[in-house]
Order: structure tokens, then sequence, then C-alpha cells
């Protein structure tokens, strides 16, 4: 089974860190992909991936319109960047880029 991570965060960190987190976690289980989502927003960091969530990854999503937090604990993988707004409004499109860098 593929494997995605991914990190939502938004300028403002409310609204898009969280509708970006649900689509991506829609059309994850629509393929039948594991899939974990960090936040990153007014309330800090939520969902916080682990090292092993990290190393087990086959791709790292970052939905994101801001800086990503201790981004440094991603180094090494396999990475798809988007803003938020994009998943917002098309999370399968960006589910399927990020499975076409498998």
């Amino acid at each position: 089974m593929t494997k995605i991570v991914a990190v939502t965060a938004c300028i403002a960190g409310i609204a898009h860190t969280y509708m970006a987190k649900a689509n991506l976690e829609k059309f994850a289980k629509k393929e039948a992909i594991d899939m974990k989502v960090e936040t990153q927003g007014a309330m800090g960091i939520e969902n916080r991936l682990s090292a092993d969530d990290i190393a087990a990854a086959d791709v790292v999503i970052f939905a994101v319109d801001t800086n990503v937090a201790e981004r440094e604990r991603f180094e090494g993988k396999q990475l798809l960047e988007v803003g938020t707004v994009d998943v917002v409004k098309d999370g399968e499109k960006t589910i399927k880029q990020a499975l076409a860098l498998l």
C-alpha cells in the first residue's frame, strides 16, 4: 500500500489549512492510500508526524502557503509542494501528482 504524509499550512492557519487536510484525506481514502496529515496553523502543529511516519512514507506533500516548521524532518524524501488553494479546489489532482513522483 502506498504511504503518503502531508503538511498543510495557510497564511492565517485556519480555514485553508483544515480544508486542504480534509480534501487530501478524502481522496487518499478513495484511492486506498495510507495517509497522515500534519497541520501547522493558528493552533501550532497538530497531528505531528513522527519520524517513523516520515521514514515510511513513499512521498511527502506540502500543501502550504507559508514556511513549513521543522522542514528538515523531511530531507531526503520525494516531495511535492503545492498551495492550499490547489488542494482545496482539486485534492484528487494533488494526490495523482504525488503518485506520479514514485
